[in-house]
Formats: structure tokens, sequence, C-alpha cells
């Protein structure tokens, strides 16, 4: 079950039509009193929070699930677009964040990979490679020691590298994996993404390598 946390009747229904259709059992609340009362009956798989509620805002909601120590998944979406909404999410334990007005195949995929995150099999685990330290239950990236914050997708593509090292990677296969098979745009928004990568890791980010007429892959360390 999935709990869709928005004021917007609209777009709650919406979103709770698109997460039907895609295999999900979904309840919508419009305000953060009902959700508390559903939340008594049983914990959700994963939340989707608003942050602009009336009355209890998004964020004073996941203070209040953080510190009564539930860990249930949470996304969180914002209107305003701003950096510190979402590292104030992020900081605070959310998940991954939405920023309005999002598309409903975004929504899934990212509702996808963040239960894929928690799952079972995920849990624990920790990926180390030419000086790069991802921990995949955390959701946290350190390259020499010194933490990285990267964005969801950025995050995703060097994930996609991380679990296969060596492997070479075509854009069309980073855009499916990482965007989706529904995406619709230029496969030079790969390229664009690769050399954020690589300026945020530094010195590890050499060993994103560029393999010329084929894509890219995590290679030695240069």
């Amino acid at each position: 079950m999935i709990f869709c946390v928005e004021d917007d009747s609209g777009i709650r229904e919406l979103m709770i039509y698109a997460l039907n259709s895609a295999g999900f059992e979904a309840a919508g609340f419009e305000d953060g009193a009902s959700f508390f009362d559903a939340l008594r009956k049983g914990d959700p798989e994963l939340v989707l929070l608003d942050i602009m509620l009336p009355g209890e805002d998004g964020i004073s909601i996941l203070k209040r699930l953080r510190a009564g120590g539930n860990k249930v998944p949470v996304i969180m979406a914002t209107a305003k677009g701003t950096e510190y909404d979402k590292v104030i999410g992020l900081d605070l334990g959310a998940d991954d964040y939405l920023a309005k007005p999002f598309g409903m195949m975004e929504m899934l995929s990212r509702v996808r990979a963040v239960l894929r995150r928690v799952s079972p099999a995920s849990r624990g685990e920790v990926l180390s490679y030419c000086g790069i330290r991802m921990n995949t239950a955390q959701h946290t990236v350190t390259a020499d020691g010194k933490r990285i914050e990267f964005t969801f997708k950025e995050y995703e593509l060097l994930r996609k590298f991380m679990e296969n090292p060596g492997r070479v990677f075509t854009r069309d296969q980073l855009l499916a994996s990482v965007w989706g098979d529904a995406y619709i745009g230029e496969t030079r928004t790969v390229d664009v993404h690769i050399g954020t990568l690589r300026t945020k890791l530094g010195r590890c980010g050499d060993c994103i390598e560029t393999v010329r007429g084929v894509g890219y892959r995590l290679g030695a360390q240069k």
C-alpha cells in the first residue's frame, strides 16, 4: 500500500489512478490528520508526501514520523522548487523528492527506485570502487572519504556503474535504465550528467571512462 498525502483532490486522484494502473495499491489523504489516523492502522510500503499542506505541513509530518522511529520510505513533493526544501527534507530522512509539476511516469519511476533501495535484498549493501563508496541503504556516497551530494538521476547513474564495474553501457541503455523507457529526449542528457558526476567526484571521477563510439564504463583509476 502507498499513501498519497496531497491536498489537491485532482492531483491526488491522478496519483492514485497512476499507481493503481501500475499494479500498486494506493490510498489518498488531504492532510496530516487523516494520514496519521490511517497510519495507526498499519504502515504503508511508501509515502508520497506533499510539503505544502493545510494545517500541518509536510516537513512537520516527516519530523513526527522520524522522531517516532517510523522508517517508512518517504518521497517529498514540493511546488517551490527551492534547494532549501529539498535539502531539509533529505536531511530529515526523506528518501527522495519530486518537484512539481511532475509527470506520472517520473513519479512511478521514483517510487519503484525507492522501493528497490529499501527492499530486504538491498539493505546494508555497500559498493566500493576507485575510492568511491556507496551505501545503498543510506543513499549516501563518499569519494576519498568526502561526502558527495547527488541529484536522484546522478545517484542512479553512478549506482548503475558501481553495480557493473568494467561493463560498457551505451547512452541508450543508460537512458532506458535511469530515465525510463518512456523518456523522450536527446542522448546528450547522459553526457551532461556524466560530466557532472566526474566534476563532483573529483579525482575519483577519472574512473568513469568514455568508450569512443560506444558509451561509458567504470574502469580503472587513472
